[in-house]
């Protein structure tokens, strides 16, 4: 495998990555919106986003990651009313430590691809239905209905190319890509 030319620095792959792993929480978040709107939801996408969430027991599972290391950390419990930014930060703080792992990991390579981000998504998936049964927050793959865990998989899918297509665009890695190919590596 041949390195580039010009290698990024790790304080670049995992800054590129951060923001890219953040677009790449965009188009997950968009494909599940779009799940919501076809499901008959009304609300916008910024209100669907942001909505409120009154209690720890109505949380998404990356608030309840959250809830869990910072009261196992803390000893202490977290109140209802934090639920909601507790949620919102660890989601997009989990979507953006991703990115950066991607980032370090792409920016290694001789050319990084879009391409790249099916097998990445593919990973966080698999990450996901791994780490999380063992916190007691998802059952087992196997005890989910097909249609869920497709469009799960589907969503994460678009997340890792969103990341991988934002991370390549950001390292300039497109106009690298057609230097090589005019001969000027």
């Amino acid at each position: 495998m041949r390195c580039r030319r010009n290698p990024l620095t790790p304080l670049t792959a995992v800054a590129a990555g951060l923001l890219a792993g953040t677009v790449g929480t965009v188009c997950l978040d968009a494909v599940h919106y779009l799940k919501y709107r076809r499901a008959g939801g009304t609300d916008s996408p910024l209100a669907w986003e942001f909505a409120p969430i009154e209690s720890w027991e109505k949380a998404p599972d990356p608030g309840q990651v959250a809830k869990r290391l910072i009261e196992g950390f803390t000893q202490r419990r977290l109140p209802d009313d934090s639920a909601w930014l507790m949620s919102t930060v660890a989601h997009w703080s989990y979507g953006a430590a991703a990115g950066a792992a991607y980032g370090v990991l792409a920016g290694s390579l001789s050319r990084p691809s879009p391409v790249y981000g099916v097998p990445f998504g593919a990973a966080v998936f698999s990450g996901d239905y791994v780490v999380l049964p063992l916190a007691g927050l998802y059952k087992p793959i196997w005890q989910y209905d097909t249609k869920i865990v497709a469009w799960d998989l589907g969503a994460h899918l678009v997340y890792g190319v969103g990341t991988a297509t934002a991370f390549w665009l950001l390292t300039g890695s497109r106009a690298t890509q057609s230097a090589r190919s005019a001969g000027g590596f």
